[in-house]
């Protein structure tokens, strides 16, 4: 596989967005940003002419939303994403926003996580993420921009079945293994049988199963945790996966950048491999 290598990267204002991914010699990247008030067509044309100078791919912009976010089993439900009425209108204008400075970025979609996606498809509130999301889809569609969605607290039968309900053509997956287990929603080999078509990005990232029925698993290093990425790797290839591999490591530091060091040397060992 000849698959592309890159990492994460927060968009910052003043400063470069791109030092940490030179500093491992990548040149591929995801921007993720939190702050829709950065997104100005000002700030997109500086990274963008940054980009273009250094000879980077931005894949994508990954995209937050304000209000309140819980990553845990209690509050996470009633907070994050566009299931929970409370912040969905305003969540649903972001994402939009968004579009507009990822079409100045020059990328081609947009990445969010949609949040706990009810199972039951009968459930009312299942048919208002549809709809939710079919608006935001249908606007970046008109923008030629790409709607992905990171995996993470639905199951992945769940989120095949909201690409189908929603159904437009611009729809995507961003599989981040690791959240499937931290979760416990699934495993990511298997969930390539379910939606593989649908995955455009790899978030590099492992972890353990949650035991504490309170709380997520815990993140590890890759390689270290219940995603074995030498099996997922292979069965990506199987499936004539073409997309990037963007490693995303949970904590910061040293340590991260020995982590994201070691992982990038062990990705292109499997790759080649393949």
């Amino acid at each position: 596989m000849n698959n592309k290598i890159g990492v994460l990267a927060s968009l910052h204002a003043d400063r470069s967005c791109f030092a940490q991914m030179k500093q491992h010699g990548l040149n591929v990247c995801q921007l993720c940003s939190w702050d829709p008030t950065l997104w100005t067509d000002m700030l997109a044309k500086k990274v963008r002419r940054e980009a273009e100078v250094g000879g980077i791919h931005m894949t994508s912009l990954w995209s937050g939303y304000s209000g309140p976010s819980a990553w845990n089993f209690t509050e996470g439900p009633a907070t994050l994403g566009f299931v929970p009425p409370a912040y969905r209108y305003q969540r649903m204008q972001e994402l939009m926003q968004a579009g507009l400075f990822a079409k100045a970025l020059g990328v081609k979609a947009v990445i969010t996580h949609l949040g706990f996606i009810p199972e039951n498809a009968c459930d009312p509130a299942f048919q208002d993420i549809v709809v939710a999301v079919r608006h935001i889809a249908d606007h970046l569609k008109n923008l030629g921009l790409e709607f992905w969605f990171e995996t993470g607290q639905e199951t992945p039968v769940t989120l095949l079945r909201l690409i189908q309900a929603v159904g437009l053509p611009n729809l995507g997956i961003n599989l981040d293994p690791a959240n499937l287990i931290l979760y416990g929603k699934g495993n990511p080999i298997d969930a390539l049988d379910v939606f593989g078509p649908f995955v455009r990005n790899i978030h590099a990232k492992d972890g353990l199963y949650p035991t504490d029925p309170m709380q997520l698993g815990k993140e590890v290093k890759v390689g270290k945790g219940r995603v074995r990425f030498p099996e997922f790797v292979r069965r990506l290839g199987e499936i004539g996966f073409t997309g990037e591999f963007i490693i995303e490591r949970e904590i910061s530091g040293d340590q991260q950048n020995r982590d994201i060091a070691a992982t990038v040397a062990y990705l292109k060992k499997l790759l080649a491999e393949v």
